[in-house]
């Protein structure tokens, strides 16, 4: 069974929780052929409870001690932003679509995501155009971002920053 994980990481990003869920995500993730949806929701106020939405496993909690099983069993990975949610995504090899907050003043994770997005190592959207990314997007473009390489990830951060 498909899975696609979502994680917040630490912070609180209630709007991605509310999109993902929402009936037309869910249909959306399904006509995919996925079936199971687990969400790390972080400190946000909606915990949904375990439950089948729409012909989908429903799984949900705040935080663990690591995320990293929860990665590597899912065949897609929804994450804010995040510089160490995105290395962790990518370093693990996933498929990677990054929902932006644009509701952040002085938003660095819009850069750092157009710039992995520029050179083919994820996707990105905002909640208001993750249901229609969803139905639209092409993970067989995407290319991995080699792991153990932290100088070319802080050089992507500096880039997306504007300090190189």
């Amino acid at each position: 069974m498909k899975c696609v994980f979502v994680t917040v990481g630490t912070t609180r990003f209630d709007e991605l929780i509310e999109h993902i869920t929402s009936p037309k995500a869910v249909d959306a993730l399904r006509e995919r052929g996925f079936g199971r949806l687990v969400l790390q929701v972080g400190k946000g106020s909606i915990l949904p409870e375990s439950r089948s939405v729409g012909q989908i496993q429903l799984e949900a909690f705040r935080f663990k001690d690591s995320i990293a099983g929860d990665i590597a069993t899912a065949d897609l990975v929804i994450s804010h932003a995040g510089a160490g949610s995105c290395l962790e995504a990518l370093g693990a090899g996933k498929s990677l679509l990054v929902v932006v907050n644009d509701t952040l003043m002085d938003n660095h994770q819009l850069e750092l995501a157009r710039q992995l997005h520029k050179d083919s190592h994820l996707l990105y959207c905002t909640c208001s155009t993750l249901t229609e990314t969803l139905r639209n997007m092409d993970l067989s473009a995407l290319q991995p971002f080699l792991p153990g390489q932290p100088k070319n990830f802080a050089n992507y951060l500096g880039k997306a920053v504007g300090l190189q």
